[in-house]
């Protein structure tokens, strides 16, 4: 069967390789200690099952998604994780009081706690995920690296042992050899990991590591390894069972990263040969047998330029980008761990296992692309339409009106296109992210749009570098050749069009024609155009481009007809200025467009500019969060790039640092206080 034959709002088809056996004994109710998008995902896969859910959730998300859809919610608590959904005393009253058999973790949070899994199992409820013993051994990266090697897992240089403070990080970071990898040595999920060049980043990521692995795992115990030049991560999806059988679901390519954290991820890896492949499962079913692994999991590795591989880390937990997983092989990870935490044996054997077609992921988040390639984004979805079609499967928690707040992680969904062809999994998603309608936050579909359209990613050729090797001043919004930018002004100037013959269609005067001036960027371009029957016929750059009337400016996505052009292309009006501004989201970008007349464009020259404000006296807040640290004083001379204090948002340590050299003047940060975004933090003279 096609892997593009599978319609988006049945995206439960997918798995085809093993249909559920309702004859088989589960559980009859289970409670998901998450929430958002995984704890949705785990509640469709009980509901093919017959088994009944139970949702645990904080105040802030008592109106969320994964609450509505549960058949029993249990309150646990304030919005902060650390008072809710990472206190299990609270997760086992609600086990206790709803009578859940079994529960299922997700991944973050508990799902990795070996004291969590204890207590369950003390109470007699299983838990869906691995044996504590095989969370101990993996969960911590220093005992799983003696682990893996004692499997004969190709292992990466580094300290084995705990670093005990800045200068012994700084002291071991040099006898390894820079660059090195700084990490948290509970940590996951690209949170308390830096890498370092020297001893002055040594030192930096040691404080900021630690930190952000006590805050996200209350754990700040630190490794240093050799951080491998050209790397690509790849990673091996194993499936266990109780009764000593285990085979791998192939890789898993999750090279495009920021701040350690993937955003792009794909099955099959365009890099990896079939013996590669072979040998990279081969090692990952050997760990997984050393330890008596008993669910799914994943096997992380880095790979060079000539395949060779190194052991990372095993996550011994469900994987944020486990759909591309089910869908090139069509099995239910979510399913089977159910079926082993029950004491069912495996039905799979390796040999059942194959990859159908290709499937990309994109993670959606609301985040400002323009920011240090993500900065996270909070507020309300006023507007939110998610893209459906053939070959589109959308993991998400949130629906219109739902809140993207500080306290958690800031995903909207994981999208996941999938097709016979890698390139037919990449044209998907260019289509379903320009149909993607998301209104009240940031985020960053324009980066992961231009990602799939660059020459390198097409051709799969990148490393974990990607991003600061491709955007080294950072992403600025996709560039537009000279006929793009001519489509966009024909496009921009219809719409100015539609409003002025609406405007004007109450005084019975509509305008047949007008001669216009849309500036894209800093460039005026000349645009006439006027309304000939079905469509309107513009000139520009000495082009004349037929564009028919089939939208309205009440349309959330628009598929303009440009006559000539084989398909529609695809834009957004997101809102309209009284000045004439057009905000339109292009080929993944959103820009301010201003449409005038002729003569208001020759006239604008004479218009004063807004003075700019001189911001490098000021440490703002990039994002709301809570101040961890203050490390300047009034009176206290600092210097360009100098840390001033430490905001904490959305899980992640943000060090705020000095604009430029001055005295403080005034220091308005206070530690546990929370800030808003461009709150002035700190003041210089």
């Amino acid at each position: 069967m096609s892997a593009k034959a599978f319609p988006r709002e049945k995206w439960e088809e997918i798995y085809t390789a093993q249909a559920i056996d309702h004859s088989e004994k589960t559980f009859d109710k289970i409670l998901i200690a998450n929430r958002g998008e995984i704890a949705c995902r785990i509640m469709r896969t009980a509901r093919r099952m017959g088994i009944k859910t139970v949702a645990v959730h904080s105040v802030a998300d008592s109106g969320s998604l994964f609450v509505k859809m549960a058949d029993e919610a249990v309150n646990i608590g304030p919005p902060p994780a650390r008072e809710s959904y990472l206190v299990m005393e609270k997760i086992l009253k609600a086990v206790r009081q709803t009578g859940a058999q079994a529960v299922h973790p997700g991944y973050g949070f508990l799902s990795e706690n070996t004291a969590f899994v204890a207590e369950l199992e003390k109470a007699g409820v299983a838990f869906i995920g691995p044996n504590s013993k095989a969370i101990e051994g993996m969960g911590d990266k220093l005992a799983s690296k003696r682990l893996a090697t004692k499997a004969k897992v190709n292992g990466i240089p580094g300290y084995d042992g705990v670093i005990q403070d800045e200068e012994h990080c700084v002291k071991m970071s040099s006898e390894i050899g820079y660059p090195v990898m700084i990490k948290a040595s509970a940590g996951g999920g690209g949170k308390g990991m830096r890498i370092a060049w020297n001893d002055k980043e040594a030192r930096e990521a040691f404080v900021l590591c630690s930190e952000e692995g006590a805050a996200s795992f209350g754990d700040d115990r630190m490794l240093v390894e050799k951080f491998v030049d050209s790397p690509r991560h790849v990673e091996i999806q194993v499936l266990g069972d109780k009764h000593g059988n285990a085979i791998h679901l192939n890789e898993r390519e999750c090279s495009i990263q920021r701040r350690n954290q993937k955003v792009i991820e794909e099955a099959p890896s365009p890099f990896l040969d079939g013996d590669t492949r072979a040998a990279m499962g081969a090692q990952a079913i050997s760990l997984s047998k050393a330890i008596g692994y008993d669910s799914a999991g994943t096997v992380e590795f880095l790979v060079d330029s000539k395949k060779n591989f190194y052991f990372l880390e095993m996550n011994t937990r469900l994987q944020v980008e486990h759909p591309i997983t089910e869908c090139i092989t069509g099995i239910d990870l979510v399913h089977q761990m159910i079926r082993s935490a029950a004491g069912l044996p495996l039905k799979l054997t390796q040999s059942d296992i194959g990859i159908r077609g290709w499937a990309v992921e994109n993670r959606v988040y609301a985040e400002d692309p323009f920011r240090n390639f993500g900065m996270p984004s909070i507020g309300r979805l006023h507007k939110y339409q998610e893209p459906k079609g053939d070959g589109v499967r959308c993991d998400s928690g949130i629906e219109e009106g739902s809140e993207i707040s500080m306290y958690y992680d800031p995903m909207i969904c994981k999208l996941t296109t999938y097709g016979s062809s890698r390139q037919e999994a990449i044209g998907t998603a260019v289509d379903a992210l320009d149909s993607y309608v998301i209104r009240g936050v940031t985020h960053n579909i324009p980066l992961l749009r231009d990602i799939l359209n660059e020459a390198n990613f097409r051709k799969g050729e990148f490393t974990t570098n990607y991003l600061p090797e491709t955007y080294p001043d950072g992403f600025t919004g996709t560039a537009l050749g000279a006929d793009e930018e001519c489509e966009l002004a024909v496009i921009a100037a219809t719409m100015y069009c539609k409003e002025q013959q609406r405007a004007f269609s109450l005084s019975n005067v509509v305008p047949s024609s007008l001669n216009l001036v849309v500036t894209i960027g800093d460039k005026d371009i000349p645009v006439g155009i006027e309304k000939v029957r079905d469509e309107y016929v513009a000139t520009c750059d000495n082009q004349i481009l037929r564009l028919k009337d089939n939208f309205t400016l009440a349309d959330s996505v628009v598929h303009a007809q440009i006559d000539g052009k084989a398909t529609d292309t695809v834009v957004q009006l997101i809102n309209r200025k009284a000045n004439g501004t057009m905000r339109i989201r292009y080929k993944g970008t959103a820009m301010n467009i201003p449409v005038m007349p002729e003569l208001a464009a020759k006239l604008k020259v004479h218009m004063k500019e807004k003075p700019k404000l001189d911001l490098s006296k000021f440490v703002l807040s990039p994002m709301p969060g809570v101040v961890k640290s203050v490390s300047v004083a009034v009176g206290q001379m600092v210097g360009e790039g100098q840390e001033c204090c430490v905001v904490e948002a959305m899980k992640m340590q943000n060090s705020m640092k000095a604009g430029g050299t001055g005295k403080v003047k005034a220091v308005n940060a206070k530690i546990g206080e929370t800030v808003e975004e461009e709150d002035v933090l700190i003041e210089l003279e």
